[in-house]
């Protein structure tokens, strides 16, 4: 039995043609993609105005944010500023609890009559603030409140404390 050698020449030949094809392109795509982006040409001189460019001092200085009113931000370091009203258990007899950060710190509770740092006590809360006091039964220094609540469409929800 004879087979045809001939035939299968052409077949490992153009086999081995389009192989080389293939490299050839797989090889040219990747030296073109790692190929370094060329540099800029290297800057020639400046270029020179021959008349002389007046500019008015006044739009430039607006420009650049000048010439507006300065805003003059005032610091008001209370002892409110220290603490924050994260949430209030109470109820009618004005007793309960209140959850305090203080001074970003994780919150922490505390009851009515107990001391939150060295010089204040949580005087009383309510059903959406808390009040604190130096004493007991002295006057209240300043009174802590809730944010308001908000609905997910943005709309301020109305509470019953917040109505009365």
């Amino acid at each position: 039995m004879k087979t045809h050698s001939l035939s299968l020449w052409w077949l490992r030949i153009a086999t081995f043609l389009l192989a080389a094809l293939a490299a050839a392109s797989a090889a040219y795509w990747v030296l073109k993609w790692s190929a370094a982006v060329p540099s800029a040409p290297a800057p020639t001189a400046a270029p020179s105005f021959s008349r002389q460019v007046q500019t008015d001092p006044q739009v430039v200085a607006r420009l650049l944010g000048g010439g507006q009113k300065a805003i003059t931000a005032t610091l008001v370091d209370s002892a409110a500023s220290h603490f924050k009203l994260i949430g209030v258990v109470a109820n009618r007899a004005k007793s309960g609890y209140a959850l305090i950060s203080i001074d970003g710190k994780p919150a922490k509770p505390y009851r009515v009559g107990s001391a939150v740092n060295d010089s204040l006590l949580l005087h009383s809360v309510a059903a959406r603030s808390a009040a604190l006091a130096a004493s007991a039964d002295g006057p209240v220094s300043f009174t802590l409140e809730l944010p308001a609540l908000v609905s997910s469409e943005g709309k301020p929800i109305r509470t019953k404390s917040s109505s009365e």
